[in-house]
């Protein structure tokens, strides 16, 4: 994951064409292309230097072509290539050995061979590619277009990023007669370098954007991805239509999970676990895009809608209650001041409707009471064509309130042309105009569900302190099954696995088909017992009988036996009898049935599923999906998105469930995929849960030992526990170890407990005030897959833990430098805990194989300094800030493996 180099590519000062550009060029479609490219860079009124070079030379509107890059400057910043694709990798090394550190690639479509040979041409000189078969890219601020797009974009402060080069011309048509500007739109093409994550790095670091809207058709690295989207969306909305809603075609798989696991579904958890907003459709899109440009995120959730027409008012409020937007109530001291400009005898209510005979001042002095009130939230204006009326005359006097409370109206002009000027006034006030009231509301129902997905991202989870997993003694189960040649634990052995973690299980035990030993096993877990048939061959066990309830006594058993083989041999006369699995029977009448599984996506790696279970699970078709680590708070959410949640909170004569215990048994099941590299699918169907907890009755766990192991196969990175330590200091034990997100509380409190000085030594600032819950989530959420704080804790509990102090590196998207921050606790200043911190994260970031720790000191700060002058750190004056010293660490040695 790397920006280097893409100021150049997006903001170069100089750009240079290289193509059959001469008057005598040959026809045809590679000429074309070319002379359309160069169109379009001369007439976007970029001011730096734009060069042409035809490789056959010639003239272009009758002055000489250069035809070799020596005839022009060195270090132009970016090239377009139109030149064949046999002469691709030539012409990025030689115009990388020449200082150009961005092409976009135009001509043709290289082979793969040929796409390398380009990739290992640039390596040396970090130049980048943008392409093949995209349409280019646009800068509106420099006058840049560099595509094949004839329409030039406005400036503005949205970025767009796209698959599809049709896409991008569909945008600029659309924005063009809506006067909607852009930062930056690029087509990324078929990828060859420069990717979607690459340009969301590059996009949330850059002032002028203010939001991302993204069209996809695939992801090649999920966990690069990943980690540049939650960057970007955790500082400004990015936006996401993505291709492919129905399934290509499903792997077989042997669990309800594998099966339910769908390359869609998958991608809406890790859209909404990176904090971004899906949309479906282009017009979604646009919406959004208008709503975020014109709004900047001010508008309110609640909608009051002022209308001249019943009728629109009315399909505005059904559209509200269909999109959950909630319809303000207008109180008694607004009904007062509309009172005098309703209709006689009208009601006051939401929508507020003024008729069809309301003029300009009337409706002016209602938008104006509605935005005074600060309850009223957004105020949708529906106007729709009235005798008498000058709709232009009106727009002006409702721009005059709107102007003095910006981001809380949106307009809806109904009509044709008589509309237009009307239209027009509000759009060149940054008011948004909407062609129905539908799509106002929906609209503000994207806005209200991005501020829900931001506002999971930072959710605190609660302090739990689960019990460690005895993770060999699950392993053993694993290995032996391995061993042995299965891929498929028996029932006795899932169950185990899941007690290793934690997960209640019902009592289990598998046996010879034979009544003395179904027998012995009943005797032993005690009666009533449940029997059912254990076979490699059979997935679903009731529908062939194979599942025998509530048998009381060693009779109804020894019957219940030989009438379970009978229909099993006669229902799958194939299928294989491995054994039969004896279980208590478990009476929890007010249970609901819940499935809890996971299963290994081919692009994000493993996720989990949760959602209504037993016989019916496909027919209820009531599921959700996250991807792991989770903790409560992850978990929650989880539950919450399916319908059998509403159950599960309890109704007529049921109680509630003990969620915690089913939030317990999710975060077990994340933890086991995340440890147990092997585990390919696992299905726990159905789980009872109750007041009494959760209780899982029936397991099936699939092994793959071709699975791609480890943590680099998760689209985010687990909690990384190979870092935790326990360490002696000063006659005690400390825990040093990654932060976490329950350590949030803790956090603050050690925060507030530094004195003055230290504060401002760490923060450089003089607040005194708490951090409030949104700076301390980027504090303690991180993601490990670029950033790492230690903190060292008092005791591994954090419900008892008191931190000490903290350091913290966070990795550029190149990996190359790890800018390191660092605090303790004002009265353990010099006793070698800072030494401690610092080593170890000198450690973890030696470990990634980045190149350098960076950082800033206040010159005061005469401790620090010598600290990290004895751990080898430089130091240099800042010259932008004389109160600063720059202290940087190469890290030339070998880089031990990261955990």
């Amino acid at each position: 994951m790397t920006i280097r180099n893409l100021d150049k590519l997006l903001h170069p000062r100089s750009v240079l064409l290289i193509g059959p550009l001469a008057d005598a060029a040959p026809a045809g479609p590679e000429t074309r292309h070319a002379r359309s490219l160069w169109r379009n860079l001369r007439s976007g009124g970029f001011r730096g230097p734009c060069l042409a070079l035809d490789p056959a030379g010639g003239l272009l509107d009758g002055q000489p072509l250069p035809s070799q890059l020596e005839d022009l400057p060195a270090g132009l910043d970016l090239a377009l290539l139109c030149t064949p694709p046999a002469e691709l990798a030539d012409w990025v090394r030689a115009l990388g050995a020449r200082g150009t550190r961005a092409v976009i690639v135009s001509g043709g479509n290289p082979s793969p061979a040929q796409r390398q040979a380009a990739l290992e041409a640039a390596r040396p000189h970090q130049l980048r590619l943008l392409g093949p078969n995209g349409l280019g890219l646009q800068s509106p601020a420099l006058g840049l277009n560099a595509s094949a797009a004839p329409t030039q974009a406005l400036p503005g402060h949205i970025a767009f990023i796209s698959q599809s080069g049709t896409l991008v011309s569909a945008m600029l048509d659309w924005a063009k007669s809506r006067n909607f500007g852009f930062s930056h739109l690029v087509s990324i093409g078929e990828r060859m370098d420069v990717d979607a994550a690459d340009l969301l790095d590059q996009f949330a670091i850059e002032g002028r954007t203010r939001a991302i809207l993204l069209y996809l058709e695939s992801i090649d690295q999920p966990r690069k991805f990943m980690s540049a989207a939650r960057a970007a969306a955790r500082g400004k909305p990015v936006i996401v239509v993505k291709a492919g809603r129905s399934p290509a075609g499903q792997q077989a798989a042997i669990s309800h999970t594998g099966q339910l696991s769908g390359a869609d579904i998958v991608f809406d958890a890790a859209i909404r676990r990176a904090g971004m907003l899906r949309v479906d459709t282009l017009q979604e899109l646009f919406l959004a895009a208008q709503t975020l440009s014109q709004l900047h995120g001010h508008l309110r959730e609640r909608l009051t809608v002022l209308t001249n027409g019943g009728g629109a008012g009315v399909i505005a409020a059904d559209a509200a209650e269909r999109h959950g937007v909630p319809l303000h109530a207008p109180d008694a001291a607004l009904h007062a001041r509309l009172a005098p400009l309703l209709p006689a005898g009208a009601g006051l209510g939401n929508p507020v409707d003024l008729g069809s005979d309301a003029d300009a001042a009337r409706q002016a002095a209602a938008l104006e009471a509605l935005l005074d009130d600060p309850e009223t939230g957004s105020v949708l204006l529906l106007h729709a064509p009235a005798a008498g009326i000058d709709a232009t005359a009106l727009a002006e006097a409702l721009l005059q309130a709107a102007r003095r409370h910006p981001g809380r109206v949106l307009g809806c002009w109904l009509g044709g042309t008589a509309m237009d000027e009307a239209r027009s006034r509000f759009t060149a006030a940054g008011i948004p105009d909407h062609a129905t009231p539908e799509d106002a509301v929906r609209a503000l129902a994207m806005l209200r569900t991005w501020r829900e997905n931001q506002a999971a991202l930072i959710e605190t989870p609660g302090l739990v302190q689960i019990a460690a997993p005895q993770r060999e003694r699950a392993q053993a189960v694993i290995d032996r099954a391995l061993a042995e040649g299965r891929e498929l634990l028996d029932d006795e052995e899932a169950m185990a696995l899941l007690q290793a973690y934690g997960v209640a299980v019902v009592a289990t035990r598998r046996v010879a088909p034979e009544v003395g030993a179904v027998l012995a096993a009943a005797q032993s877990i005690g009666y009533p017992v449940v029997l059912k048939i254990a076979s490699r061959d059979i997935v679903h066990k009731s529908d062939v009988g194979g599942v025998v309830l509530g048998l009381h006594d060693p009779q109804e058993l020894e019957a219940a036996v030989a009438a379970l083989l009978g229909r099993v041999r006669a229902r799958a006369p194939q299928a294989r009898i491995d054994a039969l699995t004896v279980q208590a029977m478990v009476r929890r009448p007010h249970a609901q049935e819940l499935i809890v599984g996971a299963s290994i996506d081919p692009l994000f790696g493993p996720v989990l599923l949760f959602g209504a279970g037993g016989t019916a699970v496909e027919v209820l078709a009531d599921r959700a999906v996250a991807l792991p680590p989770l903790n409560r708070a992850l978990a929650a959410d989880l539950v919450r998105r399916t319908r059998v949640a509403r159950l599960l909170a309890g109704y007529r004569d049921h109680p509630p469930a003990r969620l915690e215990a089913v939030y317990d048994t999710l975060i077990a099941v994340a933890r086991l995929v995340a440890e147990l590299p092997a585990l390919a699918e696992l299905d726990l169907n159905p789980v009872l849960a109750d007041a009494d907890g959760a209780l899982a009755v029936d397991v099936r766990v699939r092994l793959s030992a071709a699975r791609p192991g480890g943590r680099e196969h998760f689209a985010i990175r687990p909690y990384p526990s190979a870092w935790v330590q326990t360490v002696a200091w000063r006659g005690r034990n400390l825990v040093v170890r990654p932060i976490r997100p329950e350590d949030e509380a803790a956090h603050s409190d050690f925060i507030q407990s530094l004195d003055p000085t230290d504060r401002r030594m760490r923060f450089f600032s003089t607040r005194r005030s708490a951090f409030a819950h949104v700076e301390l989530a980027r504090m303690t959420q991180i993601d490990y897959a670029r950033e790492m704080a230690f903190i060292a804790s008092t005791d591994p509990d954090p419900a008892r833990a008191q931190t000490l102090g903290v350091v913290r590196a966070i990795t550029d998207p190149d990996n190359q430098a790890a800018e390191y921050a660092i605090v303790i606790r004002s009265e353990l200043k010099g006793t070698g805990l800072g030494r401690l911190l610092m080593m170890r994260i000198i450690d973890y970031v030696r470990s990634r194989g980045t190149r350098r720790i960076v950082g800033e000191v206040l010159r005061e700060n005469r401790p620090m300094l010598k600290l990290l002058a004895q751990l080898g750190f430089q130091a240099e004056h800042d010259p932008d800030d004389e109160d600063l010293m720059r202290v940087r660490l190469e890290l030339d040695g070998p880089a031990a493996p990261a955990p």
